[in-house]
Protein backbone atom coordinates (compact mmCIF):
# COMPACT_ATOMS: atom_id res chain seq x y z
CA UNK A 1 0.00 0.00 0.00
CA UNK A 2 3.00 1.95 0.93
CA UNK A 3 4.29 1.56 -2.41
CA UNK A 4 0.98 2.56 -4.03
CA UNK A 5 0.90 5.71 -2.34
CA UNK A 6 3.90 6.95 -3.03
CA UNK A 7 4.29 5.34 -6.20
CA UNK A 8 7.88 3.78 -5.40
CA UNK A 9 9.78 7.80 -5.09
CA UNK A 10 10.92 7.31 -1.46
CA UNK A 11 12.16 3.52 -2.11
CA UNK A 12 15.76 2.98 -2.25
CA UNK A 13 16.24 -0.08 -4.32
CA UNK A 14 18.74 -2.97 -2.34
CA UNK A 15 22.43 -3.96 -4.04
CA UNK A 16 21.64 -7.07 -2.41
CA UNK A 17 21.16 -10.60 -4.39
CA UNK A 18 17.70 -11.48 -4.24
CA UNK A 19 16.64 -14.67 -2.97
CA UNK A 20 20.38 -15.53 -1.34
CA UNK A 21 20.35 -16.70 2.29
CA UNK A 22 23.37 -13.99 4.12
CA UNK A 23 23.78 -16.21 6.58
CA UNK A 24 25.06 -19.18 4.43
CA UNK A 25 28.83 -20.65 4.49
CA UNK A 26 30.89 -18.63 1.98
CA UNK A 27 33.06 -15.35 1.46
CA UNK A 28 31.21 -12.00 1.75
CA UNK A 29 33.27 -8.39 0.33
CA UNK A 30 31.92 -5.66 2.63
CA UNK A 31 32.69 -2.14 2.37
CA UNK A 32 31.45 0.57 5.14
CA UNK A 33 32.03 4.01 4.36
CA UNK A 34 31.94 7.18 7.41
CA UNK A 35 29.22 9.04 7.66
CA UNK A 36 29.31 12.03 4.65
CA UNK A 37 32.60 10.42 3.48
CA UNK A 38 34.61 12.17 6.53
CA UNK A 39 37.91 11.56 7.49
CA UNK A 40 37.88 10.28 10.97
CA UNK A 41 40.33 7.24 10.19
CA UNK A 42 43.54 8.87 9.55
CA UNK A 43 45.33 10.06 6.00
CA UNK A 44 47.09 8.06 3.39
CA UNK A 45 50.42 9.76 3.39
CA UNK A 46 53.85 8.85 1.64
CA UNK A 47 55.54 6.35 3.71
CA UNK A 48 59.02 8.35 5.20
CA UNK A 49 60.86 5.45 6.00
CA UNK A 50 61.37 4.48 2.28
CA UNK A 51 61.75 7.98 0.76
CA UNK A 52 64.30 8.35 3.69
CA UNK A 53 66.04 5.51 2.76
CA UNK A 54 65.78 6.53 -1.30
CA UNK A 55 67.40 9.82 -0.32
CA UNK A 56 69.92 8.53 1.72
CA UNK A 57 71.07 5.97 -0.73
CA UNK A 58 70.48 8.46 -3.78
CA UNK A 59 67.87 6.20 -5.40
CA UNK A 60 65.14 7.20 -7.33
CA UNK A 61 62.08 5.57 -6.11
CA UNK A 62 59.01 5.66 -8.71
CA UNK A 63 56.46 4.38 -6.59
CA UNK A 64 56.79 5.61 -3.11
CA UNK A 65 54.36 3.47 -0.98
CA UNK A 66 51.81 4.86 1.02
CA UNK A 67 49.92 4.03 3.82
CA UNK A 68 47.09 5.11 6.57
CA UNK A 69 48.66 7.27 9.47
CA UNK A 70 45.54 6.07 11.49
CA UNK A 71 43.56 8.39 14.44
CA UNK A 72 41.98 7.02 17.30
CA UNK A 73 39.24 5.91 15.53
CA UNK A 74 41.16 4.65 12.83
CA UNK A 75 42.76 2.57 16.06
CA UNK A 76 39.42 1.79 17.52
CA UNK A 77 38.31 0.41 13.43
CA UNK A 78 41.02 -1.79 13.46
CA UNK A 79 40.90 -3.27 16.67
CA UNK A 80 37.01 -4.21 16.09
CA UNK A 81 37.35 -5.33 12.97
CA UNK A 82 39.95 -8.25 14.69
CA UNK A 83 37.50 -9.17 17.52
CA UNK A 84 34.37 -10.08 15.06
CA UNK A 85 35.55 -13.87 15.48
CA UNK A 86 35.21 -13.58 19.36
CA UNK A 87 31.59 -12.59 18.97
CA UNK A 88 30.63 -14.28 16.21
CA UNK A 89 32.50 -17.73 15.99
CA UNK A 90 31.07 -19.00 12.95
CA UNK A 91 33.42 -15.59 10.84
CA UNK A 92 36.84 -16.25 10.00
CA UNK A 93 38.37 -13.03 9.15
CA UNK A 94 40.31 -12.95 5.36
CA UNK A 95 42.16 -9.54 3.92
CA UNK A 96 41.10 -6.05 5.73
CA UNK A 97 42.28 -2.32 4.98
CA UNK A 98 41.04 1.05 6.86
CA UNK A 99 40.92 3.90 4.77
CA UNK A 100 40.57 7.15 5.33
CA UNK A 101 36.58 7.69 5.22
CA UNK A 102 35.88 3.69 4.68
CA UNK A 103 36.55 0.13 4.99
CA UNK A 104 36.52 -3.30 3.28
CA UNK A 105 37.03 -6.68 4.39
CA UNK A 106 36.27 -10.12 3.69
CA UNK A 107 34.31 -12.09 6.05
CA UNK A 108 34.14 -15.89 5.83
CA UNK A 109 30.96 -17.57 7.74
CA UNK A 110 32.21 -21.12 8.18
CA UNK A 111 29.31 -22.65 10.28
CA UNK A 112 28.70 -25.86 11.69
CA UNK A 113 25.00 -27.07 12.49
CA UNK A 114 25.36 -26.14 16.00
CA UNK A 115 25.21 -22.42 14.49
CA UNK A 116 22.68 -23.25 12.04
CA UNK A 117 19.44 -22.62 14.40
CA UNK A 118 16.15 -22.45 14.10
CA UNK A 119 14.95 -18.99 15.01
CA UNK A 120 11.43 -19.26 14.21
CA UNK A 121 10.30 -20.38 18.19
CA UNK A 122 12.63 -17.11 19.39
CA UNK A 123 12.09 -13.13 19.14
CA UNK A 124 8.95 -12.95 21.58
CA UNK A 125 6.48 -10.75 19.77
CA UNK A 126 8.45 -10.39 16.76
CA UNK A 127 8.00 -14.41 16.53
CA UNK A 128 11.69 -14.89 14.61
CA UNK A 129 11.67 -11.35 12.88
CA UNK A 130 13.96 -9.67 15.08
CA UNK A 131 16.85 -9.00 12.46
CA UNK A 132 19.36 -9.51 16.01
CA UNK A 133 17.97 -13.48 16.15
CA UNK A 134 19.82 -14.95 12.90
CA UNK A 135 23.70 -15.27 12.20
CA UNK A 136 23.87 -13.36 9.10
CA UNK A 137 25.95 -10.90 7.99
CA UNK A 138 23.99 -7.92 8.44
CA UNK A 139 23.94 -9.00 12.39
CA UNK A 140 27.84 -9.40 12.24
CA UNK A 141 27.81 -5.44 10.09
CA UNK A 142 25.38 -3.86 12.97
CA UNK A 143 27.59 -5.39 15.79
CA UNK A 144 30.95 -3.77 14.35
CA UNK A 145 29.45 -0.50 13.81
CA UNK A 146 27.20 -0.36 16.82
CA UNK A 147 30.57 -1.74 18.72
CA UNK A 148 33.03 1.51 16.37
CA UNK A 149 30.92 4.00 17.34
CA UNK A 150 30.31 3.05 20.94
CA UNK A 151 34.03 2.79 21.54
CA UNK A 152 34.78 6.25 19.58
CA UNK A 153 31.66 8.47 21.46
CA UNK A 154 34.20 10.22 23.43
CA UNK A 155 35.94 11.76 20.24
CA UNK A 156 32.85 13.57 19.61
CA UNK A 157 31.07 13.23 16.18
CA UNK A 158 31.51 10.09 14.56
CA UNK A 159 29.00 8.42 12.50
CA UNK A 160 28.44 5.42 9.85
CA UNK A 161 26.83 5.90 6.73
CA UNK A 162 23.84 4.53 7.21
CA UNK A 163 24.07 1.11 4.61
CA UNK A 164 27.01 -0.77 3.60
CA UNK A 165 28.02 -2.57 0.44
CA UNK A 166 28.23 -5.99 0.43
CA UNK A 167 29.02 -8.40 -2.51
CA UNK A 168 28.87 -12.51 -2.66
CA UNK A 169 32.09 -13.67 -3.31
CA UNK A 170 31.28 -16.80 -5.58
CA UNK A 171 34.51 -18.29 -6.67
CA UNK A 172 38.61 -18.53 -6.26
CA UNK A 173 39.10 -16.03 -9.05
CA UNK A 174 36.61 -13.43 -7.14
CA UNK A 175 38.32 -14.04 -4.07
CA UNK A 176 41.87 -13.17 -5.48
CA UNK A 177 40.54 -10.06 -7.38
CA UNK A 178 39.17 -8.54 -4.00
CA UNK A 179 42.11 -9.69 -1.82
CA UNK A 180 44.57 -8.05 -4.49
CA UNK A 181 41.90 -5.01 -4.60
CA UNK A 182 41.80 -4.54 -0.94
CA UNK A 183 45.49 -4.95 -0.53
CA UNK A 184 46.33 -2.49 -2.66
CA UNK A 185 43.46 0.28 -1.86
CA UNK A 186 45.80 2.45 -0.20
CA UNK A 187 48.11 2.67 -3.00
CA UNK A 188 45.52 4.02 -5.53
CA UNK A 189 43.64 5.71 -2.79
CA UNK A 190 43.66 9.20 -4.94
CA UNK A 191 41.83 7.05 -8.41
CA UNK A 192 39.69 5.37 -5.29
CA UNK A 193 35.80 6.36 -6.23
CA UNK A 194 35.59 7.25 -2.48
CA UNK A 195 38.38 9.56 -2.67
CA UNK A 196 37.67 12.88 -1.27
Amino acid sequence: MANEKYQNKYRIPSNRWQGYDYGSNGCYFVTICTKNRFHYFGEIVENVETRFIASQQCMQIDNIEMRLIASPQGIIAKKIWFEIPNQFTFVLLDEFVIMPNHIHGILVFSKNDEIMEDTSKKGGITRGRNPMLYQELGRVIRWYKGRVSFECRSFGDFGWQERFYDRVIRNNHELENERVYIYNNQQKWKDDELYT
